[in-house]
């Protein structure tokens, strides 16, 4: 089994939610880390993947609502500094994969699948190889114990429920 490393620099991992039920709210995580070991990243079922995100590093454009995200009305940063997700299962589907695992969120433990493409593999201008993936997963907010919300005069709440999360990843080998 082999180590690979996230170039942090070519990847992204990023959410969007609904706002005031009529437009998107977009935001990404800036600081994590991730441990990806597997026999060829040809072949994602052999890997295992965690992923640890700094939760004070949100970034969603607009200061005031990150500082509103960071607070226990939202994620609670400064007891639940961070987001885990650990895969428990991988399967394949042609260069398309089901990765589930437990994602944590503000102390809260729920299964989670994120549909895979494999992306390709290259070679940069180093001879270094690089793997690309993208990856999305849906989940309830509220099922997290992120249940803030304002109801809107013209009916409706202001933050949706459902949060798409996608990830953009250019993985190769630890050094």
């Amino acid at each position: 089994m082999a180590k690979w490393a996230v170039d942090q620099s070519h990847s992204t991992i990023g959410f969007e939610v609904k706002h005031m039920m009529v437009s998107k709210v977009k935001g990404s995580f800036e600081s994590y880390t991730a441990d990806v070991v597997a026999e060829d990243l040809t072949d994602l079922t052999t890997a295992s993947i965690a992923f640890k995100i700094d939760v004070a590093s949100i970034h969603t454009r607009n200061e005031d609502r990150d500082n509103h995200l960071k607070s226990a009305d939202f994620f609670d940063a400064e007891n639940q500094p961070s987001i885990d997700f650990t895969s428990t299962s991988i399967t394949k589907d042609r260069d398309d994969y089901k990765v589930t695992g437990d994602l944590t969120i503000k102390g809260v433990t729920k299964p989670v699948t994120f549909d895979v493409e494999f992306g390709g593999k290259g070679t940069n201008p180093w001879g270094v190889e690089v793997y690309g993936f993208e990856a999305e997963a849906k989940i309830n907010r509220e099922e997290f114990g992120l249940t803030w919300n304002a109801a809107l005069e013209t009916g409706g709440v202001l933050v949706g429920k459902d949060i798409k999360i996608k990830v953009e990843l250019e993985v190769n080998p630890a050094a």
